[in-house]
């Protein structure tokens, strides 16, 4: 049969594919960088939400954007990798979602491990934030190399897909609608999101003066 151009990743999937590339990538930079508190947090809380809604797209959205599109078992997987060249998904392939996967359980990990630490002001889960982090970064790493190798091995930049939601595919495997009132509520729900911690900024010394509550209260009881 054959292919022709065909929108393959609605539009809110494609909107949540880049906001959270760019606020993982904001709230990993200002990590450490004193001033920018605000920026990390409200990045960080993105983040968190940005999963959440994926999480419920995942289960409602359109047929590529459903989990049980992308699903594979190892046997699968494997398969893929020993004939990589010759298989092509319209959709995630095996490697591909083992990616989304890590991705999506990092991510959720290491934002509610940065949003319980302000919360509560502990910095028990700092070194768990680290780490999901920094994992993060090399599963992103990691799934840039194989959208590049993919790209390559199947003459298709995916990349470009992600953004213009078009592959080249069978007819019968296209979607029916890109769901412009989806992505249009969530660009603003994160817009607004964005306007009031811009107005109402994260209380950047929060978790110090918990911090020290938490040490005055310990040697009060002792």
């Amino acid at each position: 049969m054959s292919t022709q151009s065909i929108t393959v990743w609605d539009l809110p999937t494609r909107l949540f594919h880049w906001l959270l590339a760019g606020s993982f990538t904001v709230a990993y930079l200002t990590a450490e960088a004193d001033g920018w508190e605000n920026m990390h947090f409200t990045s960080g809380f993105t983040v968190l939400g940005l999963v959440v809604f994926r999480i419920v797209w995942g289960l409602a959205g359109s047929r590529h954007a459903r989990f049980s599109d992308f699903t594979y078992g190892p046997a699968r997987v494997l398969d893929y990798l020993r004939h990589m060249r010759s298989q092509h998904y319209t959709g995630h392939n095996p490697l591909g979602s083992l990616a989304v996967f890590a991705l999506l359980g990092l991510a959720l990990l290491t934002a509610l491990c940065g949003a319980l630490m302000y919360l509560s002001g502990s910095e028990l889960l700092e070194e768990p934030h680290e780490l999901f982090a920094n994992l993060m970064l090399a599963i992103v790493l990691a799934h840039i190399a194989g959208v590049a190798l993919s790209s390559r091995l199947h003459k298709e930049n995916l990349a470009r897909a992600m953004v213009t939601g078009n592959k080249q595919g069978e007819p019968s495997e296209g979607i029916g609608s890109t769901h412009p009132v989806i992505a249009a509520v969530l660009l603003a729900a994160v817009l607004g999101f964005w306007g009031y911690s811009w107005l109402h900024p994260f209380d950047a010394g929060r978790m110090e003066e918990q911090e020290e509550q938490h040490h005055d209260d310990d040697a009060d009881d002792d």
